[in-house]
């Protein structure tokens, strides 16, 4: 499989759509905190790398020292880079590429592909608000990005499609006469991302004082969304985030590093701070879905996406990972004690997934019984 060397971005041709968007006028907002500009990080504030070589050659002693990196990682930052994890970084390279060719297509044949009510396919520029957010002084505006959304690849003989049971459909496609490679690379890489989060598990449980397999029967069938996003090019102004600062709603996200910048976080100091640039590595967060389970042990910590690069078209890759669809997230144990009650009532992902989809997404509003 080819390598992608272009840093995962093209330039734009005159006249494309992201171009045009870029003209367009933004209303005025002054955002304090949202808009403040990434700073150094504080001694025990960094991003810290997680190295998971050893535990995949399980070597002795390899996985209590991860789960100690781990544990201090999603207690003190939400954030971390992973490294010697093993995913071919000649699959990553091709799923950016593919992204950015499906970017690359005349508008409307991406909005012949709309996302749906289960948020599966397009999403253009401006099509999601962030409304679901930690930080004060956001302003509800859309945001600069357009996206296109995968999930599980079912088929149309699959019981849940048949049922049209909700966050289980078929997926949309771009027609393969055009983009041959799209389907193949991009199944190909969601399940290669899937196998190396299932294998972050042990470490998990591991950090939070469980059995390394705890997990393993709540993912047996992990619901996972890959999101395919494009940030255009578009001129600095107050108020304009590719994705505005949010929490994400998933159990961990994971997100191959490219090669230009835009991610920031929030430390719990209050400064935007953004992840150290390791090559073929993978940024890891928690989101709310961890924040929930573990009874805010583990950090849901807010992050903002801004295409910084001036001409630039930047593209991500982000990995949305979370537990079987109906399973019930309890307290976890070792999370509660008679002095630190369950903050939060037993939830499945398909509840949760609910709310969610419709605070931020007008298209994934529920439509269906």
């Amino acid at each position: 499989m080819p390598r992608f060397t272009l840093a995962y971005y093209i330039a734009p041709a005159c006249g494309e759509p992201h171009q045009r968007e870029r003209k367009a006028a933004m209303p005025y907002t002054v955002n304090t905190l949202a808009e403040a500009p990434s700073e150094k990080p504080a001694q025990g504030e960094e991003v810290p790398i997680i190295d998971i070589a050893d535990f995949l050659a399980k070597r002795p002693g390899a996985l209590e020292k991860a789960g100690d990196a781990m544990r201090h990682a999603q207690e003190n930052v939400g954030f971390y880079v992973l490294t010697g994890h093993g995913l071919d970084q000649g699959l990553v390279d091709a799923a950016f590429e593919q992204t950015a060719l499906f970017h690359g297509q005349p508008l409307e044949k991406k909005l012949a592909l709309k996302a749906n009510a289960d948020n599966v396919g397009y999403m253009p520029v401006r099509g999601s608000v962030t409304r679901a957010t930690p930080v004060a002084g956001v302003k509800p505006q859309p945001n600069l990005v357009e996206a296109f959304f995968l999930k599980r690849d079912l088929e149309a003989d699959h019981p849940d499609v048949i049922a049209q049971k909700r966050f289980r459909p078929m997926n949309q496609w771009p027609n393969p006469n055009e983009l041959p490679d799209f389907r193949p690379t991009m199944v190909a890489y969601m399940a290669a991302i899937e196998h190396l989060a299932k294998s972050l598990l042990p470490i998990y449980a591991t950090a939070l004082g469980l059995q390394p397999n705890w997990f393993d029967e709540a993912f047996s069938e992990p619901q996972y969304v890959l999101r395919c996003s494009h940030y255009p090019p578009h001129e600095p102004g107050p108020g304009q985030f590719g994705i505005a600062p949010h929490t994400d709603s998933s159990f961990l996200t994971m997100l191959p590093q490219s090669g230009l910048p835009g991610l920031s976080l929030l430390t719990q100091s209050g400064k935007w701070i953004e992840p150290p640039v390791i090559a073929e590595s993978f940024v890891v967060n928690s989101g709310e879905m961890m924040k929930r389970w573990t009874n805010e042990r583990f950090l849901a910590t807010p992050h903002r996406a801004i295409n910084t690069t001036p001409g630039a078209d930047r593209y991500a890759i982000p990995f949305f990972f979370d537990c079987s669809i109906d399973w019930l997230m309890e307290c976890i144990p070792t999370c509660t004690t008679s002095d630190n009650p369950p903050k939060y009532s037993p939830t499945s992902y398909a509840e949760y997934m609910t709310w969610f989809y419709d605070q931020n997404y007008a298209h994934a509003k529920k439509q269906k019984g």
